[in-house]
């Protein structure tokens, strides 16, 4: 370990947990999927980790610890919360990828099933409902092609931070394994177009269309689809499954349309002014002086690119990530050769079954995600969703642990102090998106790299020369912005869609408190209708993962509707309200637990409202989620939906 901070001590502390602070986080309001555990060593391969049972050892005085986490918070609450963001204006989210739409006349069609979007959520959705023999399939994307964030996010070293073979769909069932553990975007682009053509569906898709409104026709129990040009689709069943990462945002800072130099957002990355790919190369920037906002999972991966091109980087930071060793590896033949039918399905509910705090006798997938959550002795055998207060204050324990490793890591890879000081994250680990990379922190070791820590402010404003920090002007040729997506916002505000239900309601209106939904899928006096999101329903690290178990379940429903001649389905009433009341009362319990973490897009900037509690996702764990979805499918009663059948 290198050079101690100020706030670590020089020698091994040995205190009994029960003597850790924890009044600012209450037992009873960390979830269980939330709760880190005792650090193990981990060899980042394919083969499976052995649980181990080695106990805590502290290098900090766990007080002087939360002291610092509770000031560098209390630094970053705004008023506005996650009013200092704007959605980023249409013109800068075109399409740079498929260029203008090619003219064709409007189309007229019923179909069976009408699906919004062609990312991950579209593509498992259509290929599942093909499955269980719905092909009547329509899909509405706003692309030039399938792939969804993945079409859309091309910047500089662009991969998933989420084990390849389990985060790629329908690995098995494509008979394709990836290169790498961490694939990088073109291979993730490649994969969905290859799902779309195995699968059928590029003569199912209507590319560069956006759906601009649904409306129930109650006498066909039908909803009439209408899009940006002019069509006119009719469909039994509707799903939405436009993404959470759907809208870009910049902050509001003064002066955002002055600067005179070129500026464009990460998940419209302009390589015509920085030459290179996705790969880096950017051999267009050797005499720009560059600045980029933002220190989120973007920046992370994008930085090492742009230090390696640039005249000169400036990252301006508001608050540091949580960057953890990568390891990126090619895939090993012999790993390959030795699995076995079904062992895509088995390693991602291993690797669910441990992020979320649940017991499995090895780790599959053994990356640092993982490794996280095994930061706690008694992990080994032993029920983690006991909220017992020794339990509660070993995992505090061990996630105080497990971010002095990180900023451990900051001391012995970055050579300035004072810059590896300031790229320090002091908050507990899963209060922002912890990262994984290894060449991040490298970068700022460059001479023509520059940290512009804000101390959690954000810049002050941009002029036509440049970016105003700290009092000082940073003159730039171009400014990036790496300031990432709305994530809990109102469906109000989600998209351009408006969507109309039984008796002209809009969602929007029904929506303006919060989410209202059975299972996060149905919403009363929405039939046929199937919200893919991810309020109300299960969360995991491994997106895809969710969404299959989403696609499964909506194509049972629509499937079970077709053979029993159910012409509308909706939830009850009770059904619903039983839901929201669990959903709110599961997100209560973390509530202080969540207003304790630095403002983020995990907390709503600070800003824990009802609202925010009516949209958070199912409090007892995806596992315990997705459970529930599997023994509701084998009751086969469609139980808390009421459905009308065919006169």
């Amino acid at each position: 370990m290198g050079d101690q901070n100020d706030f670590g001590a020089q020698s091994t502390l040995s205190i009994p947990v029960e003597s850790i602070l924890v009044e600012s986080i209450p037992v009873e309001s960390i979830p269980v999927e939330s709760m880190p555990f005792e650090s193990i060593p981990v060899d980042l391969t394919c083969a499976p980790t052995t649980i181990s049972d080695e106990g805590v050892k502290l290098q900090f005085d766990p007080k002087v610890i939360e002291k610092k986490y509770i000031e560098e918070r209390n630094k970053r609450l705004r008023d506005d919360g996650i009013d200092q963001y704007v959605r980023l204006d249409q013109e800068r989210q075109s399409d740079l990828y498929a260029g203008s739409p090619s003219p064709r006349d409007p189309i007229k069609e019923e179909v069976d099933f009408l699906i919004m979007g062609g990312g991950w959520g579209g593509l498992l959705i259509a290929v599942r409902l093909i499955q269980m023999g719905i092909t009547n399939i329509k899909i509405v994307e706003k692309a030039g092609d399938f792939g969804g964030v993945w079409y859309w996010n091309r910047y500089p070293g662009a991969a998933c931070d989420t084990e390849s073979y389990i985060y790629m769909p329908l690995l098995e069932e494509m008979g394709y394994i990836p290169v790498e553990k961490y694939a990088k975007s073109p291979e993730l682009r490649k994969h969905a177009r290859a799902i779309g053509t195995k699968f059928g569906l590029y003569d199912k898709a209507l590319f560069q269309t956006e759906l601009l409104a649904l409306d129930w026709d109650e006498e066909s129990k039908r909803w009439a689809g209408t899009t940006n040009r002019n069509d006119d689709i009719r469909a039994k069943f509707v799903a939405t499954a436009s993404g959470p990462l759907h809208n870009a945002k910049v902050p509001r800072i003064p002066g955002l349309e002055t600067f005179q130099g070129h500026s464009f957002h990460t998940n419209r990355w302009d390589y015509a002014y920085t030459g290179g790919d996705t790969l880096g190369n950017l051999d267009k920037i050797s005499d720009k002086r560059i600045g980029i906002i933002g220190t989120g999972a973007t920046s992370v991966q994008a930085i090492p690119h742009l230090a390696a091109g640039a005249k000169h980087l400036y990252v301006f930071q508001r608050t540091p990530s949580s960057v953890d060793v990568r390891n990126n590896q090619p895939t090993d033949p012999k790993w390959v050769d030795s699995l076995t039918p079904g062992w895509q399905k088995r390693r991602m509910e291993n690797f669910n079954t441990i992020v979320t705090g649940g017991h499995a006798d090895e780790d599959l997938v053994g990356d640092n995600w993982t490794d996280i959550i095994r930061k706690l002795s008694v992990f080994g055998g032993k029920n983690q969703s006991t909220a017992s207060a020794d339990n509660a204050a070993a995992r505090q324990l061990a996630d105080f642990q497990k971010m002095d490793e990180i900023r451990a890591r900051i001391d012995n890879t970055v050579l300035d102090r004072a810059t590896a000081e300031k790229l320090k994250p002091w908050y507990n680990q899963f209060c922002k998106r912890p990262c994984f990379h290894d060449t991040y922190l490298p970068a700022f070791n460059n001479p023509n790299v520059t940290l512009v820590d804000t101390d959690g402010q954000g810049v002050e404003k941009i002029t036509e020369e440049g970016i105003v920090a700290g009092g000082k002007t940073y003159e730039l040729d171009c400014i990036i912005y790496a300031t990432g997506f709305e994530f809990v916002v109102n469906h109000t505000n989600k998209s351009s869609l408006t969507i109309r239900g039984r008796e002209g309601l809009e969602l929007s209106e029904k929506w303006k408190s919060g989410a209202s939904t059975l299972h996060g899928l149905h919403s009363r006096g929405f039939p046929n209708l199937f919200i893919v999101s991810l309020m109300q329903s299960g969360l995991t690290p491994n997106l895809t993962h969710m969404l299959d178990e989403q696609a499964i379940h909506i194509a049972y429903i629509a499937s079970y509707c077709v053979e029993n001649g159910i012409e509308a389905v909706e939830a009850t009433a009770e059904a619903e309200n039983k839901w929201v009341q669990t959903v709110v009362e599961l997100a209560r319990l973390q509530q202080e637990f969540t207003k304790q973490c630095t403002p983020g897009y995990y907390n709503n900037e600070g800003k824990v409202s009802d609202m925010v509690l009516r949209n958070s996702w199912y409090g007892l764990g995806s596992p315990a989620f997705i459970e529930l979805l599997r023994k509701w499918r084998k009751e086969g009663k469609l139980d808390g939906l009421a459905y009308e059948t065919a006169h």
